[in-house]
Protein backbone atom coordinates (compact mmCIF):
# COMPACT_ATOMS: atom_id res chain seq x y z
CA UNK A 1 0.00 0.00 0.00
CA UNK A 2 1.05 3.83 -0.71
CA UNK A 3 1.66 5.70 2.28
CA UNK A 4 -0.99 8.17 2.84
CA UNK A 5 -0.84 11.79 1.83
CA UNK A 6 -1.36 14.53 4.70
CA UNK A 7 -2.83 17.84 4.88
CA UNK A 8 -3.04 19.36 8.50
CA UNK A 9 -5.45 22.31 8.88
CA UNK A 10 -5.73 24.46 12.34
CA UNK A 11 -8.16 22.73 15.19
CA UNK A 12 -9.83 25.32 16.36
CA UNK A 13 -10.54 29.31 16.27
CA UNK A 14 -11.20 31.66 13.59
CA UNK A 15 -7.93 30.24 11.72
CA UNK A 16 -9.91 26.80 11.76
CA UNK A 17 -13.14 28.26 9.96
CA UNK A 18 -10.93 30.82 7.84
CA UNK A 19 -9.66 27.51 6.83
CA UNK A 20 -12.47 25.45 6.21
CA UNK A 21 -14.50 28.26 4.62
CA UNK A 22 -11.73 29.06 2.34
CA UNK A 23 -10.71 25.34 0.72
CA UNK A 24 -14.87 25.06 0.56
CA UNK A 25 -14.94 27.82 -2.04
CA UNK A 26 -11.94 26.74 -3.69
CA UNK A 27 -13.49 23.31 -4.70
CA UNK A 28 -12.28 21.25 -1.82
CA UNK A 29 -14.98 20.62 0.97
CA UNK A 30 -14.14 18.75 3.91
CA UNK A 31 -15.84 16.02 5.20
CA UNK A 32 -16.07 14.83 8.90
CA UNK A 33 -18.66 12.84 10.08
CA UNK A 34 -17.95 13.17 13.24
CA UNK A 35 -17.14 16.88 15.00
CA UNK A 36 -14.64 15.39 17.43
CA UNK A 37 -12.67 13.61 15.57
CA UNK A 38 -9.30 14.78 14.25
CA UNK A 39 -9.41 13.39 11.40
CA UNK A 40 -11.48 14.04 7.92
CA UNK A 41 -10.78 13.55 4.25
CA UNK A 42 -11.74 15.56 0.81
CA UNK A 43 -13.61 14.16 -1.36
CA UNK A 44 -12.13 16.02 -4.47
CA UNK A 45 -8.80 14.85 -3.33
CA UNK A 46 -9.67 11.07 -2.34
CA UNK A 47 -5.86 10.14 -1.42
CA UNK A 48 -5.54 12.98 1.04
CA UNK A 49 -6.47 12.27 4.50
CA UNK A 50 -6.67 16.13 6.48
CA UNK A 51 -5.78 16.02 10.55
CA UNK A 52 -6.56 18.93 12.78
CA UNK A 53 -3.35 20.12 14.99
CA UNK A 54 -2.47 23.58 16.44
CA UNK A 55 -0.79 25.40 14.25
CA UNK A 56 2.19 25.13 15.79
CA UNK A 57 2.38 21.74 15.44
CA UNK A 58 0.98 21.86 11.78
CA UNK A 59 4.37 23.36 11.22
CA UNK A 60 6.70 20.99 13.27
CA UNK A 61 4.45 17.98 11.81
CA UNK A 62 5.42 19.48 8.30
CA UNK A 63 9.06 19.91 8.89
CA UNK A 64 9.27 16.66 10.11
CA UNK A 65 7.66 15.01 7.21
CA UNK A 66 4.72 13.90 9.58
CA UNK A 67 2.33 16.02 7.39
CA UNK A 68 3.11 16.45 3.46
CA UNK A 69 0.89 19.94 3.61
CA UNK A 70 -0.67 21.91 6.08
CA UNK A 71 -2.13 25.68 6.36
CA UNK A 72 -1.40 28.02 9.18
CA UNK A 73 0.03 31.25 10.10
CA UNK A 74 3.36 33.08 8.44
CA UNK A 75 4.08 34.31 12.17
CA UNK A 76 3.96 31.05 12.93
CA UNK A 77 6.04 29.61 10.43
CA UNK A 78 8.22 32.09 10.50
CA UNK A 79 8.62 31.13 14.75
CA UNK A 80 8.86 27.35 14.34
CA UNK A 81 10.04 26.49 10.77
CA UNK A 82 13.33 25.71 11.58
CA UNK A 83 16.92 26.48 9.61
CA UNK A 84 16.99 23.46 7.38
CA UNK A 85 14.97 24.19 4.54
CA UNK A 86 12.68 21.71 5.13
CA UNK A 87 9.33 23.03 5.09
CA UNK A 88 8.54 24.88 1.57
CA UNK A 89 6.20 27.70 1.24
CA UNK A 90 4.20 27.04 -1.99
CA UNK A 91 1.28 29.75 -1.43
CA UNK A 92 2.24 32.84 0.93
CA UNK A 93 -0.80 35.02 0.59
CA UNK A 94 -3.99 32.83 1.17
CA UNK A 95 -5.78 36.16 2.05
CA UNK A 96 -7.32 35.26 5.55
CA UNK A 97 -6.13 35.14 8.90
CA UNK A 98 -4.23 38.49 8.49
CA UNK A 99 -2.49 39.95 11.79
CA UNK A 100 0.59 41.70 12.44
CA UNK A 101 3.44 40.92 14.41
CA UNK A 102 4.35 43.67 16.11
CA UNK A 103 6.70 45.88 19.00
CA UNK A 104 4.66 47.18 21.71
CA UNK A 105 5.44 49.60 24.85
CA UNK A 106 3.37 51.18 27.36
CA UNK A 107 1.17 54.50 26.37
CA UNK A 108 3.12 55.81 29.57
CA UNK A 109 6.38 56.05 27.43
CA UNK A 110 5.30 58.99 26.08
CA UNK A 111 9.21 59.54 24.08
CA UNK A 112 9.15 56.56 22.80
CA UNK A 113 7.60 56.24 19.55
CA UNK A 114 9.99 54.67 17.17
CA UNK A 115 12.10 51.24 17.40
CA UNK A 116 15.33 53.87 17.81
CA UNK A 117 13.72 55.52 20.62
CA UNK A 118 14.28 52.30 22.71
CA UNK A 119 18.17 52.99 22.72
CA UNK A 120 17.22 56.03 24.80
CA UNK A 121 15.22 54.03 26.73
CA UNK A 122 17.63 51.35 27.40
CA UNK A 123 20.34 54.24 28.70
CA UNK A 124 17.36 55.60 31.06
CA UNK A 125 16.73 51.66 32.68
CA UNK A 126 20.55 51.28 32.78
CA UNK A 127 19.95 47.20 32.32
CA UNK A 128 19.04 44.88 29.01
CA UNK A 129 15.47 46.02 27.62
CA UNK A 130 13.30 42.38 28.66
CA UNK A 131 10.63 41.68 26.20
CA UNK A 132 7.80 39.34 26.21
CA UNK A 133 7.17 37.60 23.48
CA UNK A 134 5.99 34.40 21.82
CA UNK A 135 8.10 34.89 18.87
CA UNK A 136 11.91 34.72 20.28
CA UNK A 137 12.82 33.54 16.98
CA UNK A 138 11.33 36.43 14.74
CA UNK A 139 11.46 39.02 17.41
CA UNK A 140 15.62 38.86 18.39
CA UNK A 141 16.52 39.00 14.62
CA UNK A 142 14.48 41.93 14.32
CA UNK A 143 16.28 44.16 17.38
CA UNK A 144 19.52 43.08 16.35
CA UNK A 145 18.74 44.59 12.64
CA UNK A 146 17.55 47.64 14.72
CA UNK A 147 21.05 48.02 16.51
CA UNK A 148 19.27 46.39 19.73
CA UNK A 149 21.33 43.99 21.02
CA UNK A 150 21.28 44.34 24.79
CA UNK A 151 17.84 42.64 25.30
CA UNK A 152 16.29 39.74 27.42
CA UNK A 153 13.81 37.86 25.94
CA UNK A 154 11.58 36.36 27.89
CA UNK A 155 9.50 33.52 26.37
CA UNK A 156 6.12 33.61 27.60
CA UNK A 157 2.72 32.01 26.37
CA UNK A 158 -1.31 33.17 27.48
CA UNK A 159 -2.10 37.20 28.07
CA UNK A 160 1.14 38.98 26.98
CA UNK A 161 -0.53 42.63 27.64
CA UNK A 162 -0.37 42.19 31.03
CA UNK A 163 3.46 41.78 31.21
CA UNK A 164 4.81 45.71 31.41
CA UNK A 165 1.64 46.26 34.22
CA UNK A 166 2.63 43.49 36.66
CA UNK A 167 6.57 44.31 35.75
CA UNK A 168 8.24 41.22 34.45
CA UNK A 169 8.61 42.89 31.17
CA UNK A 170 9.02 46.04 29.94
CA UNK A 171 7.53 45.93 26.68
CA UNK A 172 5.85 42.67 24.54
CA UNK A 173 6.62 41.57 20.81
CA UNK A 174 3.27 40.00 19.84
CA UNK A 175 -0.19 39.86 17.02
CA UNK A 176 -2.11 42.65 16.43
CA UNK A 177 -5.35 42.74 14.48
CA UNK A 178 -7.93 45.65 15.62
CA UNK A 179 -5.60 47.09 18.05
CA UNK A 180 -8.95 47.26 20.75
CA UNK A 181 -7.07 45.04 23.14
CA UNK A 182 -3.75 47.08 23.45
CA UNK A 183 -5.87 50.25 24.00
CA UNK A 184 -7.83 48.94 26.39
CA UNK A 185 -4.37 47.91 27.81
CA UNK A 186 -2.89 51.57 27.56
CA UNK A 187 -0.41 49.52 25.05
CA UNK A 188 0.88 51.01 21.50
CA UNK A 189 2.60 49.82 19.11
CA UNK A 190 6.18 51.47 17.35
CA UNK A 191 5.30 53.02 14.31
CA UNK A 192 8.33 51.40 12.33
CA UNK A 193 7.61 48.12 15.32
CA UNK A 194 6.21 45.51 12.47
CA UNK A 195 8.01 42.73 12.28
CA UNK A 196 5.75 40.60 10.18
CA UNK A 197 3.08 41.00 8.14
CA UNK A 198 1.12 37.71 8.76
CA UNK A 199 -1.42 36.03 7.19
CA UNK A 200 -2.07 32.26 6.27
CA UNK A 201 0.10 30.41 3.73
CA UNK A 202 0.07 26.83 2.15
CA UNK A 203 3.11 24.78 3.14
CA UNK A 204 4.78 21.89 2.31
CA UNK A 205 7.55 19.49 2.87
CA UNK A 206 10.06 19.35 0.71
CA UNK A 207 11.66 15.98 0.75
CA UNK A 208 7.95 14.75 0.40
CA UNK A 209 7.29 16.96 -2.74
CA UNK A 210 11.01 15.60 -4.09
CA UNK A 211 10.67 11.94 -3.67
CA UNK A 212 7.01 10.89 -2.89
CA UNK A 213 5.15 10.24 -6.49
CA UNK A 214 1.96 11.29 -5.52
CA UNK A 215 2.71 14.64 -3.43
CA UNK A 216 3.72 16.73 -6.39
CA UNK A 217 0.08 16.20 -7.78
CA UNK A 218 -1.57 16.87 -5.17
CA UNK A 219 0.43 20.01 -4.71
CA UNK A 220 -0.58 21.34 -8.57
CA UNK A 221 -4.27 20.74 -7.83
CA UNK A 222 -4.41 22.39 -4.79
CA UNK A 223 -2.32 25.78 -6.03
CA UNK A 224 -4.54 25.13 -9.20
CA UNK A 225 -7.70 25.98 -7.34
CA UNK A 226 -6.93 27.96 -5.31
CA UNK A 227 -4.97 30.13 -7.58
CA UNK A 228 -7.77 30.00 -9.94
CA UNK A 229 -10.17 30.72 -7.63
CA UNK A 230 -8.61 33.96 -6.02
CA UNK A 231 -7.66 35.22 -9.41
CA UNK A 232 -12.00 34.91 -10.00
CA UNK A 233 -12.69 37.04 -7.15
CA UNK A 234 -12.28 40.40 -8.12
CA UNK A 235 -14.05 39.87 -11.50
CA UNK A 236 -17.69 39.26 -12.97
CA UNK A 237 -19.07 38.10 -16.45
CA UNK A 238 -20.84 40.35 -18.25
CA UNK A 239 -23.45 38.73 -21.18
CA UNK A 240 -25.32 41.59 -23.46
CA UNK A 241 -27.28 41.58 -26.63
CA UNK A 242 -25.57 43.43 -29.19
CA UNK A 243 -27.00 44.05 -32.77
CA UNK A 244 -23.98 44.04 -35.87
CA UNK A 245 -23.22 43.80 -39.27
CA UNK A 246 -20.73 41.13 -37.60
CA UNK A 247 -18.54 39.89 -34.52
CA UNK A 248 -15.92 41.87 -36.22
CA UNK A 249 -17.79 44.84 -36.08
CA UNK A 250 -19.25 44.58 -32.65
CA UNK A 251 -15.56 44.03 -31.28
CA UNK A 252 -14.34 47.03 -32.99
CA UNK A 253 -16.81 49.06 -31.10
CA UNK A 254 -15.98 46.98 -27.73
CA UNK A 255 -12.51 47.61 -28.37
CA UNK A 256 -12.78 51.33 -28.52
CA UNK A 257 -14.43 51.91 -25.13
CA UNK A 258 -11.45 51.98 -22.28
CA UNK A 259 -12.98 49.14 -19.78
CA UNK A 260 -14.57 46.29 -21.95
CA UNK A 261 -11.55 44.13 -23.44
CA UNK A 262 -12.22 41.83 -21.17
CA UNK A 263 -9.21 38.65 -20.55
CA UNK A 264 -8.13 38.60 -23.68
CA UNK A 265 -10.67 40.22 -26.00
CA UNK A 266 -14.77 39.94 -26.15
CA UNK A 267 -16.46 36.61 -26.79
CA UNK A 268 -18.74 37.03 -29.88
CA UNK A 269 -21.32 34.40 -31.18
CA UNK A 270 -24.29 34.53 -33.06
CA UNK A 271 -28.34 34.83 -31.44
CA UNK A 272 -31.04 32.56 -32.91
CA UNK A 273 -33.40 35.21 -33.13
CA UNK A 274 -36.92 35.03 -32.98
CA UNK A 275 -37.74 36.94 -35.52
CA UNK A 276 -35.09 35.78 -37.81
CA UNK A 277 -32.88 38.85 -37.73
CA UNK A 278 -29.32 37.31 -38.70
CA UNK A 279 -27.60 40.86 -36.97
CA UNK A 280 -28.34 39.79 -33.51
CA UNK A 281 -25.26 38.84 -31.39
CA UNK A 282 -24.13 38.08 -27.49
CA UNK A 283 -21.16 39.54 -26.29
CA UNK A 284 -19.25 37.90 -23.46
CA UNK A 285 -16.80 39.49 -21.17
CA UNK A 286 -14.91 39.80 -17.78
CA UNK A 287 -14.24 42.71 -16.48
CA UNK A 288 -12.85 43.68 -13.08
CA UNK A 289 -15.82 44.07 -10.17
CA UNK A 290 -14.48 47.47 -9.49
CA UNK A 291 -15.02 48.49 -12.97
CA UNK A 292 -18.43 47.26 -13.63
CA UNK A 293 -20.17 50.44 -13.32
CA UNK A 294 -17.90 51.75 -16.25
CA UNK A 295 -18.74 48.74 -17.79
CA UNK A 296 -22.54 48.76 -18.27
CA UNK A 297 -22.00 52.97 -18.85
CA UNK A 298 -20.12 52.05 -22.15
CA UNK A 299 -21.54 49.13 -23.46
CA UNK A 300 -24.91 50.76 -23.60
CA UNK A 301 -24.20 53.51 -25.88
CA UNK A 302 -22.92 50.91 -28.09
CA UNK A 303 -26.19 48.90 -28.47
CA UNK A 304 -25.60 46.45 -25.25
CA UNK A 305 -29.13 45.25 -24.09
CA UNK A 306 -30.27 42.69 -22.11
CA UNK A 307 -27.36 42.85 -19.84
CA UNK A 308 -26.72 40.02 -17.58
CA UNK A 309 -23.56 40.27 -14.75
CA UNK A 310 -22.77 36.68 -13.08
CA UNK A 311 -20.25 35.93 -10.33
CA UNK A 312 -17.15 34.26 -11.79
CA UNK A 313 -15.92 31.02 -9.71
CA UNK A 314 -12.54 30.38 -11.31
CA UNK A 315 -10.13 31.84 -13.76
CA UNK A 316 -7.40 29.06 -15.16
CA UNK A 317 -4.30 30.28 -16.59
CA UNK A 318 -2.45 27.92 -18.98
CA UNK A 319 0.41 26.83 -16.00
CA UNK A 320 -0.33 28.26 -12.21
CA UNK A 321 2.14 30.78 -11.22
CA UNK A 322 2.97 29.69 -8.20
CA UNK A 323 3.25 25.80 -9.38
CA UNK A 324 6.11 26.67 -11.38
CA UNK A 325 7.60 28.60 -8.42
CA UNK A 326 7.65 25.35 -6.76
CA UNK A 327 9.18 23.28 -9.33
CA UNK A 328 11.83 25.84 -9.38
CA UNK A 329 12.46 25.98 -5.62
CA UNK A 330 12.84 22.41 -5.70
CA UNK A 331 15.78 22.25 -8.07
Amino acid sequence: MSRPIRLSLPSKGRLSDDALNFLSACGFNIYKPNPRQYEASIPALPGVTVLFQRPTDIVISVRNGSVDFGITGLDVLTEHGGPNGAILPIHTALGFGLCTLNVIVPEAWTDVNKMADLRHKQVELARPLRVATKYPNATAPFFAGQGLTDVTFIEAEGTLEIAPTIGYADLIADLVSSGQTLRDNRLKPLADGRIIASQAVLIANRAALKDHPAVLPIARQLLEFIEAYQRAQNNVSIFANMRGESPEAIAALVFAQATLGGLNGPTISRIIHRDGDPNWYDLHIVVHRDKLFAAINELRPIGGSGVVVAPVTYIFEEEPPRYKAMLAALK
